[in-house]
Protein backbone atom coordinates (compact mmCIF):
# COMPACT_ATOMS: atom_id res chain seq x y z
CA UNK A 1 0.00 0.00 0.00
CA UNK A 2 1.22 3.39 -0.88
CA UNK A 3 2.03 5.91 1.80
CA UNK A 4 -0.68 8.27 0.58
CA UNK A 5 -3.42 5.63 0.93
CA UNK A 6 -3.17 5.84 4.73
CA UNK A 7 -4.27 9.45 4.81
CA UNK A 8 -2.35 12.69 5.00
CA UNK A 9 0.17 13.10 7.81
CA UNK A 10 -0.76 15.72 10.46
CA UNK A 11 1.58 18.34 11.75
CA UNK A 12 3.84 16.79 14.36
CA UNK A 13 3.91 13.37 12.70
CA UNK A 14 0.44 12.00 13.57
CA UNK A 15 -2.00 10.61 10.97
CA UNK A 16 -5.56 11.68 10.31
CA UNK A 17 -8.12 8.91 10.89
CA UNK A 18 -10.58 8.39 8.11
CA UNK A 19 -14.20 9.05 8.87
CA UNK A 20 -17.13 11.25 7.94
CA UNK A 21 -16.45 14.93 7.73
CA UNK A 22 -17.01 16.76 10.99
CA UNK A 23 -16.60 13.64 13.16
CA UNK A 24 -16.05 14.61 16.79
CA UNK A 25 -12.48 14.22 17.91
CA UNK A 26 -13.65 12.66 21.13
CA UNK A 27 -15.51 9.92 19.27
CA UNK A 28 -12.45 9.28 17.17
CA UNK A 29 -10.39 8.99 20.33
CA UNK A 30 -12.86 6.43 21.68
CA UNK A 31 -12.57 4.39 18.49
CA UNK A 32 -8.81 4.21 18.91
CA UNK A 33 -9.14 3.22 22.57
CA UNK A 34 -11.93 0.66 22.53
CA UNK A 35 -11.27 -0.41 26.11
CA UNK A 36 -12.80 2.91 27.22
CA UNK A 37 -16.22 1.81 25.93
CA UNK A 38 -15.88 -1.83 26.91
CA UNK A 39 -19.00 -2.98 28.88
CA UNK A 40 -18.55 -3.33 32.63
CA UNK A 41 -18.83 -6.55 34.54
CA UNK A 42 -22.16 -7.50 36.06
CA UNK A 43 -20.85 -7.04 39.60
CA UNK A 44 -19.77 -3.48 38.81
CA UNK A 45 -23.17 -2.72 37.25
CA UNK A 46 -24.98 -3.95 40.35
CA UNK A 47 -22.96 -1.58 42.53
CA UNK A 48 -24.16 1.43 40.60
CA UNK A 49 -27.87 0.90 40.15
CA UNK A 50 -29.78 3.93 38.96
CA UNK A 51 -31.35 5.95 41.78
CA UNK A 52 -33.13 9.26 42.25
CA UNK A 53 -31.28 12.25 40.90
CA UNK A 54 -28.96 13.79 43.47
CA UNK A 55 -29.70 17.24 44.80
CA UNK A 56 -27.39 20.11 44.05
CA UNK A 57 -24.55 20.45 46.56
CA UNK A 58 -25.83 23.75 47.87
CA UNK A 59 -29.28 22.30 48.61
CA UNK A 60 -28.11 19.24 50.52
CA UNK A 61 -28.76 19.22 54.27
CA UNK A 62 -25.70 19.94 56.45
CA UNK A 63 -24.31 17.17 58.56
CA UNK A 64 -25.54 17.24 62.17
CA UNK A 65 -23.03 18.67 64.60
CA UNK A 66 -21.17 16.30 66.86
CA UNK A 67 -22.68 16.26 70.39
CA UNK A 68 -20.73 18.42 72.82
CA UNK A 69 -19.29 16.34 75.61
CA UNK A 70 -19.32 17.73 79.13
CA UNK A 71 -15.74 18.44 80.21
CA UNK A 72 -14.49 16.74 83.35
CA UNK A 73 -11.73 17.51 85.86
CA UNK A 74 -9.36 15.28 87.79
CA UNK A 75 -8.67 15.07 91.52
CA UNK A 76 -7.05 18.26 92.77
CA UNK A 77 -6.12 19.91 96.06
CA UNK A 78 -6.29 23.67 96.44
CA UNK A 79 -5.83 26.24 99.19
CA UNK A 80 -8.51 28.66 100.38
CA UNK A 81 -7.39 32.21 99.63
CA UNK A 82 -7.91 35.12 102.09
CA UNK A 83 -10.55 36.50 99.72
CA UNK A 84 -12.48 33.22 99.99
CA UNK A 85 -12.34 33.03 103.79
CA UNK A 86 -15.81 32.75 105.31
CA UNK A 87 -17.41 31.32 102.16
CA UNK A 88 -19.74 28.33 102.42
CA UNK A 89 -18.30 25.15 100.98
CA UNK A 90 -20.94 24.91 98.25
CA UNK A 91 -20.42 28.58 97.30
CA UNK A 92 -16.66 27.99 97.14
CA UNK A 93 -17.14 25.20 94.59
CA UNK A 94 -19.66 27.26 92.64
CA UNK A 95 -17.22 30.18 92.42
CA UNK A 96 -14.26 28.02 91.43
CA UNK A 97 -16.21 25.99 88.83
CA UNK A 98 -18.90 28.16 87.19
CA UNK A 99 -20.02 25.32 84.88
CA UNK A 100 -20.82 22.98 87.77
CA UNK A 101 -24.47 22.10 88.38
CA UNK A 102 -25.77 22.89 91.87
CA UNK A 103 -27.14 19.36 92.28
CA UNK A 104 -23.69 17.96 91.47
CA UNK A 105 -22.10 20.25 94.07
CA UNK A 106 -24.48 19.01 96.76
CA UNK A 107 -23.92 15.38 95.78
CA UNK A 108 -20.11 15.38 95.98
CA UNK A 109 -20.22 17.16 99.37
CA UNK A 110 -22.93 14.92 100.79
CA UNK A 111 -21.07 11.75 99.75
CA UNK A 112 -17.87 12.96 101.40
CA UNK A 113 -15.93 13.09 98.14
CA UNK A 114 -14.86 16.65 98.93
CA UNK A 115 -12.61 17.01 101.97
CA UNK A 116 -11.35 20.03 103.90
CA UNK A 117 -8.07 19.35 105.72
CA UNK A 118 -8.84 15.67 105.26
CA UNK A 119 -12.29 15.81 106.88
CA UNK A 120 -15.86 15.57 105.62
CA UNK A 121 -17.88 18.80 105.62
CA UNK A 122 -21.43 20.02 105.12
CA UNK A 123 -22.46 22.38 102.28
CA UNK A 124 -23.18 25.17 104.79
CA UNK A 125 -19.82 24.91 106.60
CA UNK A 126 -17.56 27.97 106.32
CA UNK A 127 -14.01 27.89 105.01
CA UNK A 128 -10.94 29.56 106.54
CA UNK A 129 -7.95 30.98 104.70
CA UNK A 130 -5.18 28.45 104.14
CA UNK A 131 -7.34 25.33 104.48
CA UNK A 132 -6.61 22.52 102.00
CA UNK A 133 -9.62 21.49 99.94
CA UNK A 134 -9.49 18.14 98.14
CA UNK A 135 -11.77 18.36 95.12
CA UNK A 136 -12.87 15.09 93.46
CA UNK A 137 -13.33 14.67 89.69
CA UNK A 138 -16.13 17.01 88.61
CA UNK A 139 -18.47 16.85 85.65
CA UNK A 140 -18.90 20.35 84.26
CA UNK A 141 -21.90 21.35 82.20
CA UNK A 142 -21.22 21.32 78.47
CA UNK A 143 -21.47 24.71 76.76
CA UNK A 144 -24.49 25.19 74.54
CA UNK A 145 -24.11 25.86 70.81
CA UNK A 146 -23.68 29.57 70.20
CA UNK A 147 -26.81 29.99 68.09
CA UNK A 148 -29.06 28.23 70.59
CA UNK A 149 -27.43 29.90 73.58
CA UNK A 150 -27.85 33.35 72.07
CA UNK A 151 -31.64 33.15 71.73
CA UNK A 152 -32.30 31.47 75.07
CA UNK A 153 -29.79 33.66 76.88
CA UNK A 154 -31.41 36.84 75.59
CA UNK A 155 -34.84 35.65 76.78
CA UNK A 156 -33.39 34.91 80.20
CA UNK A 157 -31.72 38.33 80.39
CA UNK A 158 -35.00 40.02 79.47
CA UNK A 159 -36.82 38.07 82.19
CA UNK A 160 -34.23 38.99 84.82
CA UNK A 161 -34.46 42.66 83.81
CA UNK A 162 -38.24 42.52 84.19
CA UNK A 163 -37.99 41.38 87.83
CA UNK A 164 -35.08 43.61 88.90
CA UNK A 165 -35.86 45.95 91.80
CA UNK A 166 -32.35 47.35 92.30
CA UNK A 167 -29.01 47.02 90.53
CA UNK A 168 -25.55 48.55 90.85
CA UNK A 169 -22.00 47.39 90.13
CA UNK A 170 -21.97 45.00 93.11
CA UNK A 171 -25.54 44.12 94.06
CA UNK A 172 -28.71 42.95 92.40
CA UNK A 173 -32.10 42.68 94.13
CA UNK A 174 -34.69 40.59 92.29
CA UNK A 175 -38.44 40.34 92.83
CA UNK A 176 -38.73 36.56 92.80
CA UNK A 177 -42.08 35.37 91.48
CA UNK A 178 -44.09 32.81 93.41
CA UNK A 179 -43.56 29.29 92.09
CA UNK A 180 -40.06 29.86 90.71
CA UNK A 181 -37.37 27.85 92.51
CA UNK A 182 -34.27 29.69 93.70
CA UNK A 183 -31.97 26.69 93.22
CA UNK A 184 -32.04 23.38 91.40
CA UNK A 185 -32.87 20.06 92.95
CA UNK A 186 -34.49 16.75 92.16
CA UNK A 187 -36.69 17.32 89.11
CA UNK A 188 -36.13 21.11 89.13
CA UNK A 189 -34.77 22.34 85.81
CA UNK A 190 -35.75 26.01 85.75
CA UNK A 191 -34.41 28.04 88.67
CA UNK A 192 -32.97 31.50 89.34
CA UNK A 193 -29.51 30.26 90.25
CA UNK A 194 -29.17 28.70 86.80
CA UNK A 195 -30.48 31.82 85.09
CA UNK A 196 -27.74 33.95 86.67
CA UNK A 197 -25.25 32.25 84.36
CA UNK A 198 -26.26 34.63 81.54
CA UNK A 199 -25.11 37.59 83.66
CA UNK A 200 -21.49 36.46 83.85
CA UNK A 201 -19.23 39.50 83.34
CA UNK A 202 -16.28 39.78 80.89
CA UNK A 203 -13.88 38.69 83.66
CA UNK A 204 -15.83 35.48 84.14
CA UNK A 205 -17.40 36.43 87.49
CA UNK A 206 -20.86 35.00 87.93
CA UNK A 207 -23.54 36.55 90.20
CA UNK A 208 -24.08 34.57 93.41
CA UNK A 209 -27.11 34.12 95.63
CA UNK A 210 -26.63 35.63 99.08
CA UNK A 211 -29.67 33.99 100.70
CA UNK A 212 -32.65 31.85 99.66
CA UNK A 213 -36.42 31.95 99.51
CA UNK A 214 -38.85 29.04 99.39
CA UNK A 215 -40.17 28.22 95.92
CA UNK A 216 -43.67 29.51 96.76
CA UNK A 217 -42.48 32.64 98.59
CA UNK A 218 -42.37 35.81 96.47
CA UNK A 219 -40.34 38.96 96.99
CA UNK A 220 -36.87 40.40 97.58
CA UNK A 221 -33.94 38.15 96.74
CA UNK A 222 -30.43 39.54 97.21
CA UNK A 223 -27.73 38.63 94.66
CA UNK A 224 -24.03 39.56 94.74
CA UNK A 225 -22.55 40.41 91.34
CA UNK A 226 -18.90 40.22 92.47
CA UNK A 227 -16.88 37.98 94.76
CA UNK A 228 -16.09 41.01 96.91
CA UNK A 229 -19.78 41.78 97.38
CA UNK A 230 -20.62 38.12 98.07
CA UNK A 231 -18.06 37.95 100.88
CA UNK A 232 -19.17 41.25 102.44
CA UNK A 233 -22.90 40.47 102.27
CA UNK A 234 -22.41 36.97 103.65
CA UNK A 235 -20.67 38.49 106.70
CA UNK A 236 -23.60 40.89 107.15
CA UNK A 237 -26.04 37.99 107.21
CA UNK A 238 -23.93 35.99 109.64
CA UNK A 239 -23.63 38.96 112.00
CA UNK A 240 -27.39 39.62 111.62
CA UNK A 241 -26.85 43.10 110.25
CA UNK A 242 -29.25 42.29 107.41
CA UNK A 243 -32.88 43.07 108.25
CA UNK A 244 -35.68 41.22 106.44
CA UNK A 245 -39.40 41.93 106.73
CA UNK A 246 -42.10 39.55 105.46
CA UNK A 247 -45.83 39.98 105.02
CA UNK A 248 -48.24 37.09 105.47
CA UNK A 249 -51.98 36.43 105.59
CA UNK A 250 -52.79 34.04 108.42
CA UNK A 251 -55.88 32.33 109.83
CA UNK A 252 -57.31 34.06 112.93
CA UNK A 253 -55.77 36.91 114.92
CA UNK A 254 -52.75 36.22 117.15
CA UNK A 255 -52.87 37.33 120.79
CA UNK A 256 -51.05 39.39 121.79
CA UNK A 257 -51.08 41.41 118.60
CA UNK A 258 -47.30 41.81 118.80
CA UNK A 259 -44.93 39.17 120.08
CA UNK A 260 -41.82 37.03 119.86
CA UNK A 261 -41.69 33.38 118.82
CA UNK A 262 -38.68 31.40 120.01
CA UNK A 263 -38.35 27.66 119.36
CA UNK A 264 -35.94 25.01 118.18
CA UNK A 265 -36.53 23.57 114.72
CA UNK A 266 -35.40 20.23 113.32
CA UNK A 267 -35.88 18.63 109.91
CA UNK A 268 -38.43 15.83 109.71
CA UNK A 269 -38.24 13.39 106.80
CA UNK A 270 -41.59 12.15 105.55
CA UNK A 271 -42.37 9.47 102.97
CA UNK A 272 -42.60 11.82 100.01
CA UNK A 273 -41.38 15.12 101.43
CA UNK A 274 -39.68 16.84 104.35
CA UNK A 275 -40.67 19.63 106.71
CA UNK A 276 -39.49 21.40 109.84
CA UNK A 277 -40.90 20.43 113.23
CA UNK A 278 -40.69 21.99 116.67
CA UNK A 279 -37.81 20.36 118.56
CA UNK A 280 -36.31 20.46 122.06
CA UNK A 281 -33.17 22.22 123.15
CA UNK A 282 -30.18 19.91 122.79
CA UNK A 283 -31.94 17.59 120.37
CA UNK A 284 -29.71 16.36 117.55
CA UNK A 285 -30.10 18.48 114.44
CA UNK A 286 -32.17 21.16 116.22
CA UNK A 287 -31.44 24.86 115.61
CA UNK A 288 -32.68 27.87 117.56
CA UNK A 289 -35.11 30.08 115.62
CA UNK A 290 -36.46 33.51 116.63
CA UNK A 291 -39.21 35.53 114.90
CA UNK A 292 -40.93 38.81 115.83
CA UNK A 293 -44.46 39.40 114.55
CA UNK A 294 -47.02 42.24 114.55
CA UNK A 295 -50.64 42.37 113.41
CA UNK A 296 -51.13 45.10 110.81
CA UNK A 297 -54.84 44.65 109.98
CA UNK A 298 -57.61 42.10 110.50
CA UNK A 299 -60.68 40.94 108.59
CA UNK A 300 -63.65 40.16 110.86
CA UNK A 301 -61.34 38.32 113.29
CA UNK A 302 -61.12 35.54 110.67
CA UNK A 303 -57.92 36.58 108.96
CA UNK A 304 -54.97 38.74 109.89
CA UNK A 305 -52.26 40.53 107.95
CA UNK A 306 -49.02 39.87 109.80
CA UNK A 307 -45.68 41.60 109.44
CA UNK A 308 -42.83 39.24 110.36
CA UNK A 309 -39.19 39.91 111.19
CA UNK A 310 -37.02 36.77 111.38
CA UNK A 311 -33.90 37.17 113.53
CA UNK A 312 -32.52 33.80 112.43
CA UNK A 313 -32.81 32.31 108.96
CA UNK A 314 -33.87 28.68 109.36
CA UNK A 315 -35.55 26.66 106.64
CA UNK A 316 -39.32 27.30 106.60
CA UNK A 317 -38.92 29.28 109.82
CA UNK A 318 -41.82 31.70 109.35
CA UNK A 319 -44.18 29.04 108.05
CA UNK A 320 -43.41 26.67 110.94
CA UNK A 321 -43.61 29.45 113.53
CA UNK A 322 -46.99 30.73 112.34
CA UNK A 323 -48.38 27.19 112.44
CA UNK A 324 -46.83 26.68 115.89
CA UNK A 325 -48.79 29.59 117.43
CA UNK A 326 -52.02 28.32 115.84
CA UNK A 327 -52.21 30.80 112.97
CA UNK A 328 -50.92 29.06 109.82
CA UNK A 329 -50.32 31.02 106.63
CA UNK A 330 -53.16 30.86 104.11
CA UNK A 331 -52.37 28.54 101.19
CA UNK A 332 -49.44 26.79 102.89
CA UNK A 333 -49.43 23.17 101.63
CA UNK A 334 -46.96 21.95 104.27
CA UNK A 335 -47.96 23.57 107.55
CA UNK A 336 -51.67 24.37 107.24
CA UNK A 337 -53.48 21.95 109.57
CA UNK A 338 -56.77 23.70 110.44
CA UNK A 339 -59.59 21.17 110.18
CA UNK A 340 -62.90 22.12 108.55
CA UNK A 341 -61.53 25.50 107.58
CA UNK A 342 -62.82 26.87 104.28
CA UNK A 343 -60.97 29.37 102.13
CA UNK A 344 -63.02 32.58 101.85
CA UNK A 345 -64.52 33.14 98.41
CA UNK A 346 -62.29 35.03 96.00
CA UNK A 347 -59.01 34.11 97.73
CA UNK A 348 -56.63 31.87 95.86
CA UNK A 349 -55.29 28.76 97.55
CA UNK A 350 -51.66 29.85 97.20
CA UNK A 351 -49.02 30.62 99.80
CA UNK A 352 -49.66 34.15 101.06
CA UNK A 353 -46.09 34.98 102.08
CA UNK A 354 -44.02 37.86 100.69
CA UNK A 355 -40.40 38.83 101.35
CA UNK A 356 -41.54 42.43 101.54
CA UNK A 357 -38.37 44.35 102.36
CA UNK A 358 -34.63 43.89 102.78
CA UNK A 359 -32.27 46.37 104.46
CA UNK A 360 -28.55 45.58 104.50
CA UNK A 361 -25.28 47.56 104.52
CA UNK A 362 -23.87 48.03 101.03
CA UNK A 363 -20.41 46.42 100.54
CA UNK A 364 -18.92 49.79 99.53
CA UNK A 365 -20.76 51.99 102.02
CA UNK A 366 -24.29 53.20 102.54
CA UNK A 367 -27.38 51.01 102.81
CA UNK A 368 -29.43 48.86 100.46
CA UNK A 369 -33.12 49.31 101.28
CA UNK A 370 -35.50 47.68 98.79
CA UNK A 371 -39.19 46.74 98.97
CA UNK A 372 -41.14 44.34 96.74
CA UNK A 373 -44.77 44.80 95.69
CA UNK A 374 -47.46 42.28 96.54
CA UNK A 375 -47.63 39.38 94.06
CA UNK A 376 -50.85 39.15 91.98
CA UNK A 377 -52.64 36.59 94.19
CA UNK A 378 -51.94 38.67 97.33
CA UNK A 379 -53.05 41.88 95.57
CA UNK A 380 -56.36 40.15 94.89
CA UNK A 381 -56.70 39.09 98.55
CA UNK A 382 -55.76 42.55 99.90
CA UNK A 383 -58.38 44.16 97.65
CA UNK A 384 -61.10 41.69 98.66
CA UNK A 385 -60.33 42.15 102.38
CA UNK A 386 -59.98 45.94 102.16
CA UNK A 387 -56.35 46.02 103.33
CA UNK A 388 -54.26 49.08 102.48
CA UNK A 389 -50.73 48.07 101.47
CA UNK A 390 -49.51 51.62 102.24
CA UNK A 391 -50.49 51.36 105.88
CA UNK A 392 -47.84 51.85 108.61
CA UNK A 393 -45.98 48.65 109.43
CA UNK A 394 -45.66 48.23 113.23
CA UNK A 395 -42.85 45.66 112.90
CA UNK A 396 -40.48 48.59 112.36
CA UNK A 397 -40.31 49.00 116.14
CA UNK A 398 -39.45 45.34 116.78
CA UNK A 399 -35.97 44.52 118.16
CA UNK A 400 -33.22 43.30 115.86
CA UNK A 401 -32.32 40.28 118.00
Amino acid sequence: MKRGDRGPRQPGGGRQIAGPRGQDRGAAFAQRHRFANRPKRASQQRQKRPGPPSKPAEASAPKPAEPIQAPATGVQTTKVTPDEAGMRVDRFLEARFPGLAFSHIQRVIRKGELRVNGRRVEPKDRLAAGQAVRIPPLRLEAPKPRGEEGGEAEKTRAFLRSITLHEDADVLVLNKPMGLAVQGGSGTVRHLDGMLEVLRDPKGQRPRLVHRLDKDTAGCLLVAKTRFAASALAKNFRSREARKIYWALVVGVPKPRQGRISTFLAKEELESDSRMRIAHHGEEGASHAVTYYAVVETAAQKLAWLSLKPVTGRTHQLRAHCAHIGHPIVGDPKYFAKENWELPGGLQNRLHLLARRIVVPHPRGGTIDVSAPLPPHMVQSWNLLGFDAARYDPIEAAPEE
